[in-house]
């Protein structure tokens, strides 16, 4: 059943599970060998924890998640209050420690003193190197290196969070398509896409991509001042988070009536996005999904124009694991959330592009995004 994203909210998660996400990350940590994983601030931390530190800082926060004993969660006793409220606190125990001690000498009782650990990827240097100084036989690999697919596999609850944040997504583009497009910048565009967002719950916005005519053939174009014209082929690019999870979608729309060649263009990345879409099942590896829809674009002569992969992840952050792209042989595994966003892009004319999150289930996939893929006439 199709829910009102912006009328209905999702259930907030529980310390229980939370509780559940750093027991498995536990338990796949020891699968692969590692002594424990330590999680410094940033999405890791949010997804098993549920704390987001409200500022960065120097001072040390480090999670400390190892097989057969209880999460630690060191921080600074300044900001133990706060980690305390986090909705994850009550499973796991605060380690604070007061400005003047040393926050590595509080943290390797903790550790194995010549364990591997994977290390969230963000986590400071002088944070390592501070916990090299205590334990000089550990070591450390990045966890893109290590359990790449840590957060890939999405539980019920953040599936709801990740189609609610879809549906959004889609009513922005659907009110987007009524506002006036040409004679206004494409700042102007990005702005109300902003604050559609915004309107329809959602609490960060991370881009409003707005390329209009030549602009659209730079995927990552951000809106500038160009004046949209009528006759321009516009990509429209957006997504950031809702209730901390995360937004994408591509659409492209055409002011006034277009060139039958821009039809042409438009109707086969639409066909190549479905044959993405139609290869996403269980058993399937991430590669095939690229495959099938690069197929479409290259039979119609254009596979040189599509420069960048098919698709990425999607989650607590708007990209992460698992990438759609050539090379990439993780099998798609139910609950798995990632776009799938081919494009065709022709220099100093015009692009196109069409994304939409989707959620791999038992028997194939489904879109968390269902607005029109058709191309939009706008004004």
């Amino acid at each position: 059943m199709t829910r009102d994203a912006t009328s209905q909210d999702t259930a907030p998660f529980t310390a229980d599970d939370y509780a559940a996400r750093m027991a498995s990350a536990a338990r796949t940590a020891a699968d692969a060998g590692l002594a424990g994983l330590l999680i410094a601030p940033g999405p890791d931390l949010a997804h098993l924890t549920g704390y987001r530190p409200t500022a960065e800082t120097e001072r040390l926060t480090l999670l400390v998640l190892a097989a057969g004993q209880d999460p630690v969660l060191v921080v600074p006793a300044l900001e133990a209050p706060d980690a305390a409220k986090a909705a994850g606190a009550p499973a796991l125990t605060l380690r604070d420690w007061a400005d003047g001690k040393n926050p590595y000498a509080v943290t390797a009782p903790l550790l194995d003193v010549a364990g591997r650990f994977g290390v969230s990827d963000n986590t400071w240097a002088l944070h390592l190197l501070g916990l090299q100084r205590e334990l000089p036989a550990c070591s450390y690999v990045p966890l893109t290196d290590a359990l790449p697919m840590l957060r890939a596999v999405k539980d019920e609850r953040e599936l709801e969070r990740l189609a609610a944040a879809g549906e959004a997504a889609d009513a922005a583009y659907e009110q987007i398509l009524h506002v006036p497009f040409a004679g206004r910048r494409e700042t102007d565009v990005a702005e109300d896409l902003a604050a559609l967002l915004r309107a329809h719950g959602h609490s960060q916005v991370d881009f409003t991509v707005v390329g209009s005519g030549p602009n659209g053939a730079n995927p990552h174009h951000e809106a500038g001042e160009r004046v949209i014209r009528r006759g321009d082929m516009v990509v429209l690019d957006f997504g950031g988070l809702r209730h901390g999870y995360g937004s994408d979608i591509s659409r492209t729309v055409h002011v006034g009536e277009p060139t039958p060649e821009e039809q042409r263009v438009h109707d086969i990345v639409r066909e190549a996005q479905q044959a993405g879409f139609a290869a996403v099942r269980p058993g399937v590896s991430c590669q095939d999904v690229d495959r099938a829809a690069r197929a479409v674009i290259t039979e119609f002569g254009y596979g040189d124009r599509f420069i960048h992969r098919t698709g990425h992840g999607i989650g607590v952050t708007t990209h992460e694991p698992p990438y759609m792209v050539e090379g990439e042989e993780q099998p798609l595994v139910p609950g798995m959330c990632f776009s799938v966003e081919p494009g065709v892009y022709l220099p100093g004319r015009f692009g196109v592009r069409i994304e939409d999150i989707v959620t791999v289930t038992e028997d194939g996939g489904r879109r968390l995004n269902n607005a029109p893929r058709e191309l939009a006439i706008v004004e």
